[in-house]
């Protein structure tokens, strides 16, 4: 790790081998918990570069524990957190409402490392029980239209730095990593970044992939849609700037987001969405995330034939009924 840190120390960077190298020795525990903060702490000072990202993103693949879904055509949606907004738990939520309107869900999460409830930290609230086993989680699919993969289970190396990213508490590059690598390899993607930038870097990596995906931008600096301002979203097929009124319906404030003080009020509000009690304002963001992700399947020739079906999931119930499904089966 001396050696690395001490080019990065003198501005320069890694190439794709290295990198792979780098997070790989991490993932292996090969390096003290000191070396591992120094490193992480120089991309909290600069930016990544596109081979540094690859080359991470390499490391945990080749690490990680699969999951084949033998044909089933999944979805993840997915933020890469450290907006630093405190919402609530928007991307998993509309997981739950894409789920109900028949579109199977294999949702990659973690524990919140720069928010206070993180996907993680919202399902174990809600009952479900981490697993690895493939095969259960297709039964969950199945039964449930949707299956929920903790990433420290999969990923060695998450559990290494789980740690040192709760402690430093900002966002680190691997909030960037966490889409990335789902060990599911899901046929459709909705991807949220926190910046322009690095909704650039992901468009570049995604597009040597041959699946479809979407990735959402608010330009007030949201990793998800947020009806507080224009949404850029990027897509094989070219790029956009929506209007809330467009994405959904209205525009909301900032404070209608807000997630709670602790993961116990993260969880109720969660809750209450899928049972029909959520604000409007709560209820048109988390429409407007699951019919952009219905739509990126390919399965609707409109916005407004996505978020028409998105409303259908969560006013009859279904979006409610998957979640239910699923905790059944713990």
């Amino acid at each position: 790790m001396r050696k690395y840190l001490t080019r990065l120390f003198e501005h320069k960077t890694l190439d794709r081998a290295e990198a792979m190298e780098v997070l790989t020795g991490i993932g292996e525990g090969r390096f003290n918990e000191h070396e591992i903060t120094a490193f992480m702490t120089v991309y909290l000072m600069r930016s990544i570069t596109i081979p540094e990202l690859q080359g991470f993103r390499d490391a945990l693949l080749a690490s990680c524990l699969p999951v084949d879904m033998e044909g089933r055509k999944v979805i993840d949606i997915v933020g890469t957190g450290g907006d630093g907004k405190n919402t609530f738990n928007i991307s998993t939520l509309a997981c739950f409402i894409v789920a109900g309107a028949g579109q199977p869900v294999a949702k990659h999460g973690n524990y919140g490392a720069s928010s206070i409830s993180g996907a993680s930290n919202v399902m174990e609230k809600m009952g479900y029980r981490f697993k690895n086993d493939p095969a259960a989680l297709r039964y969950e699919v199945d039964n449930a239209g949707i299956c929920f993969l903790h990433a420290p289970l999969f990923h060695p190396a998450l559990k290494t730095v789980g740690p040192i990213r709760r402690n430093l508490g900002m966002r680190t590059f691997y909030n960037m990593l966490g889409p990335m690598v789902n060990p599911a390899r899901p046929a459709y993607r909705l991807v949220g970044v926190y910046s322009l930038e690095m909704a650039r870097v992901y468009n570049y990596l995604l597009q040597d992939d041959s699946d479809p995906y979407a990735i959402i931008h608010g330009l007030d600096g949201y990793d998800e849609i947020s009806l507080t301002n224009d949404t850029k979203i990027i897509t094989r097929s070219g790029e956009e700037v929506l209007s809330p009124e467009v994405l959904g319906k209205r525009r909301v404030f900032a404070e209608d987001l807000f997630g709670g003080e602790t993961t116990d009020a993260a969880a109720a509000i969660f809750r209450s969405i899928l049972e029909g009690r959520g604000s409007w304002a709560q209820n048109a963001v988390v429409l407007a995330n699951a019919a952009v992700a219905l739509r990126s399947t390919g399965r609707y020739s409109s916005h407004e034939e996505a978020y028409a079906a998105a409303v259908e999931s969560l006013d009859s119930g279904r979006a409610l009924d998957a979640l239910n499904k699923l905790i059944a089966l713990q």
